[in-house]
């Protein structure tokens, strides 16, 4: 059996050690045809950083593609631009990975021809540090395949059972080529900041394509969850940064959702962020709660604003930067190869 081509693709920002770690893990790995794409948001890497990734670069282990903005969405669009694979995977620039991970997510698509995403598991280190040693779960609950509230029962921390799932983790996560070559998907670059939620939005636009996403446990990473670095543009403590967290659920459910299933959406969204009630676990302090009642209000506002804007703006903002610059009639070039 032929071993589809893997185009392996990492956003990256401002890491360092932790995505020399990340790619030196991907290039052991002994599935036998893959290619890794590196598209680095970083304005300036130490010099160690520097120099291992210009050494891969010119042995021509990776391709790697410096470019002078920071967004995950757009870096994502960017790098499937110049990925060859059959097989699209995203990981994150903090992940741990074993032996057999390409194997894992290739063999799902052979296997299962309905099957057009792959959500690997993710060994979350925070996520498991706080939970109840020993913690699993089988089957997810049917809340999990309703996209009104699916996002407070999707466990893939902890799920050890393959399974349909409604939507995957964006530092796991694959796609058969066809799902951008043929029915046109892109990643929506006006999720912002940590982009939340931007995955959640591919993965509700992925189901135009008629293919399921089949949740793969053996497709396990470990993800490190640094705290700086990767997508965090902005201070996770920042005001802007907290708008942004509530903008980007309510764009996602503007987008997507029937307005009862927003209602159920944005009614969670209060009781777990503002109020701070589980999952979210937040303090109860009320300077705290009318804090992230104010940005709760202000992320909708700005979610409304974002959405009139859609009427003449496709959210396509650096995708189309790079179009444009790819012509070679154009005075400036966006972006650097290497």
């Amino acid at each position: 059996m032929n071993e589809p081509l893997i185009s392996v693709i990492i956003p990256t920002y401002n890491r360092e050690e932790p995505l020399r770690d990340t790619l030196t893990d991907i290039l052991k790995q002994e599935y036998p045809n893959f290619e890794v794409i590196v598209v680095d948001q970083t304005a300036k890497h130490e010099p160690e950083t520097q120099q291992f990734l210009e050494n891969l670069a010119a042995a021509g282990k990776i391709k790697w593609f410096r470019v002078n903005w920071a967004n995950l969405p757009g870096a994502r669009n960017y790098g499937v631009r110049r990925a060859a694979g059959e097989i699209i995977l995203f990981i994150d620039d903090d992940v741990q990975l074993p032996a057999g991970f390409l194997a894992a997510h290739a063999r799902n698509y052979l296997e299962k021809p309905q099957v057009g995403a792959v959500a690997g598991r993710v060994l979350d280190r925070m996520k498991l540090a706080n939970s109840e040693e020993n913690f699993t779960i089988d089957e997810l609950p049917p809340e999990a395949m309703d996209p009104g509230i699916a996002w407070y029962y999707i466990d893939l921390v902890h799920t050890v059972k393959p399974q349909q799932v409604l939507s995957a983790r964006g530092c796991n996560m694959s796609f058969r080529r066809q799902v951008f070559s043929e029915y046109g998907l892109r990643f929506d670059e006006r999720f912002k900041g940590s982009a939340v939620r931007e995955e959640s939005d591919f993965c509700l636009q992925f189901r135009k394509t008629g293919y399921i996403i089949w949740y793969a446990p053996e497709a396990y990473l470990i993800h490190l969850g640094e705290e700086t670095g990767g997508c965090h543009d902005i201070s996770t403590r920042s005001p802007e940064y907290q708008i942004t967290l509530y903008h980007n659920h309510f764009f996602m459910g503007f987008k997507n959702l029937t307005p009862y299933q927003c209602i159920r959406l944005f009614a969670r969204l209060f009781d777990c962020q503002v109020l701070g009630h589980p999952p979210c676990n937040k303090s109860g302090s009320p300077i705290k709660t009318l804090a992230r009642s104010l940005f709760y209000i202000l992320g909708f506002v700005k979610a409304i604003a974002t959405l009139i804007q859609s009427i003449w703006e496709d959210g396509q903002i650096y995708t189309r930067l790079d179009i444009e610059n790819e012509n070679p009639s154009s005075k400036s070039h966006l972006y650097r190869r290497y």
